[in-house]
């Protein structure tokens, strides 16, 4: 009994000519295989249907797996036919060639795109932001419809050996670049290992470019404080600004005044806490000034007056963040005791009691829409909060260290949470982490960040280093000077900073007692001080070899 295999018009082009076995010995065990199979058939039907007893044992049909992997290479022959390479009869070989003949087509395809992957990385071409579709094609035929699937630009088609491109059946799209290559002969090699298979490759790796920021000098020096400044609030109007400091002191300068280092630049000494004041915010629709402190207390001072008008109790150790709300009237602080309080700014009662964190709550930022909170704590984790119910939203456990700063710009739905471990920047919807801002190896106290895109990361160590918001890029490294009488190391730390209401002001409060303003060189531009795109390039490439 002969095994034959037939196909119909409409299951195959009719420009493909089906490459038969010409093996003598693969007929012969088809057709012994397929004989065998057919009289096992017949016995079978012979005790179903006959009439004698049908009690007698019933043989099991001969399932033999030779059988479906044959006609699974004929089938498979048959529709993708390929022209098998010259063969030749070859002497001794090295270890070497001999691995590589015994390597299918396809393997020996996808090799040669890795080996020219990594030649382009090695030798920096990868910073090319050209994608290449490498088209590998079966059929002559079929060159002509998968370039006009791809629809790229830039198109190679590859071939197999003893195939031949012809450059007329491309299709006649003017911007199309096409180059043909040709596979190397595999001497040795089955036919039945010829299928290949399409890959896009993508030959670069996006480089963003930063946005050229001026360099930050140093402008003025106050001393005022007798203790380390921690804390640091803008008035809405950018006509002063208050500190806080361990001298359990609150000082009110005249922002103007302050910039250019007049000696009466400071207005009002506020006392009435009992220890180190941790927190400060100036309301935007009352004269009113809150501060929080390491004593355990909320006070709301009245500027008018200068009086304390308000206390907020319950809180069970010293408070270390305070942030008010842009459009509600709700004041919420976080500290030691591991909670994030929301309290009602008039009736100075405790709305909600935002717990998880399982030690120190280090930071907060509060803004108008979901997640309307969002805290950092010295867990090393991150929480967004739906304030309506006062539940958390998400958890966010990338850090590996204490989260000591948080910062949001208003150009972006993005925030920036700064740890001992690295910066890292998160979408503000979702808390989807988007990129690592590596390189201040430092446990950093201070984040800030202007309308101009320009991020600010100060650390215990009196280092401080400028970024590019967008894309990350580290355009400045300072190193503070602690004031004359400091001891160098021990007080040379940057506890707090902000910007001023334009952007063009910086102030940082230390641990030498100072208040240091900072601003923008006028002189530098991009030729003086020009972006180091050699390094940047190499940044980001071995950044994106990293999973985080």
């Amino acid at each position: 009994m002969t095994s034959t295999f037939s196909t119909s018009n409409d299951r195959m082009p009719s420009n493909v000519k089906v490459v038969q076995s010409s093996s003598s010995v693969v007929v012969e065990e088809e057709e012994e295989l397929a004989a065998i199979s057919a009289k096992t058939s017949l016995k079978r039907a012979r005790l179903l249907f006959s009439s004698e007893d049908t009690s007698a044992v019933i043989l099991p049909i001969r399932n033999d797996p030779q059988i479906y992997k044959l006609s699974v290479a004929r089938r498979i022959r048959a529709y993708y036919p390929v022209i098998p390479a010259t063969s030749s009869n070859t002497t001794e070989q090295d270890s070497t060639t001999a691995a590589t003949n015994k390597m299918t087509k396809t393997a020996q395809v996808i090799q040669e795109m890795k080996q020219e992957r990594a030649n382009q990385i090695r030798t920096g071409i990868s910073t090319n932001t050209n994608t290449t579709t490498t088209l590998v094609v079966h059929r002559e035929a079929d060159i002509a419809k998968a370039l006009q699937e791809s629809g790229n630009t830039n198109t190679s088609a590859l071939a197999l050996p003893g195939q031949t491109v012809i450059p007329d059946i491309l299709p006649a799209v003017a911007t199309t670049t096409t180059t043909t290559k040709k596979l190397p002969s595999t001497e040795g090699t089955s036919t039945d290992a010829g299928i290949l298979v399409s890959k896009k490759t993508s030959s670069s790796t996006r480089i963003p470019e930063p946005k050229w920021h001026a360099p930050w000098r140093l402008s003025t020096v106050l001393s005022s404080h007798l203790g380390w400044v921690r804390s640091i609030a803008f008035d809405p109007t950018n006509d002063m600004f208050a500190t806080g400091a361990g001298d359990r002191t609150i000082k009110i300068f005249d922002f103007a005044k302050a910039c250019v280092g007049v000696e009466d630049a400071l207005k009002l000494t506020l006392t009435g806490h009992i220890s180190t004041v941790r927190g400060l915010a100036f309301s935007d629709r009352h004269p009113y000034l809150f501060s929080a402190g390491e004593d355990k207390m909320i006070k709301c001072w009245d500027l008018e007056t200068n009086q304390v008008v308000r206390h907020y109790h319950g809180h069970l150790s010293g408070i270390f963040a305070l942030k008010l709300h842009p459009t509600l009237d709700l004041l919420m602080t976080g500290g030691r005791d591991a909670v994030c309080r929301v309290w009602d700014v008039r009736s100075k009662h405790q709305v909600h009691c935002l717990t998880g964190h399982d030690n120190t709550v280090g930071a907060i930022l509060v803004q108008p829409t979901d997640p309307q909170v969002i805290t950092g704590s010295y867990d090393s984790t991150i929480k967004l909060w739906d304030l309506v119910a006062g539940k958390s939203i998400t958890t966010l456990t990338h850090h590996k260290k204490s989260v000591r700063a948080l910062a949001q710009p208003s150009f972006e739905y993005t925030f920036v949470s700064g740890a001992a471990d690295t910066l890292k920047k998160w979408s503000r919807r979702e808390g989807r982490f988007l990129k690592n801002l590596s390189g201040h190896n430092a446990v950093i106290n201070a984040l800030a960040v202007n309308d101009d895109g320009v991020l600010l990361s100060g650390a215990d160590n009196g280092t401080m280093k400028l970024w590019d918001y967008r894309t990350g890029y580290c355009f400045q490294e300072m190193q503070s000077i602690p004031q004359p009488g400091s001891l160098a190391e021990a007080e040379n730390g940057i506890f707090c900073a902000e910007f001023d209401l334009t952007g063009t002001r910086l102030l940082t409060g230390e641990a030498d007692k100072s208040i240091k303003i900072w601003k923008q060189d006028s002189e530098a531009s991009s030729l003086t001080h020009p972006i180091d795109m050699v390094a940047w390039r190499k940044k980001c490439l071995a950044e994106a070899k990293q999973r985080y």
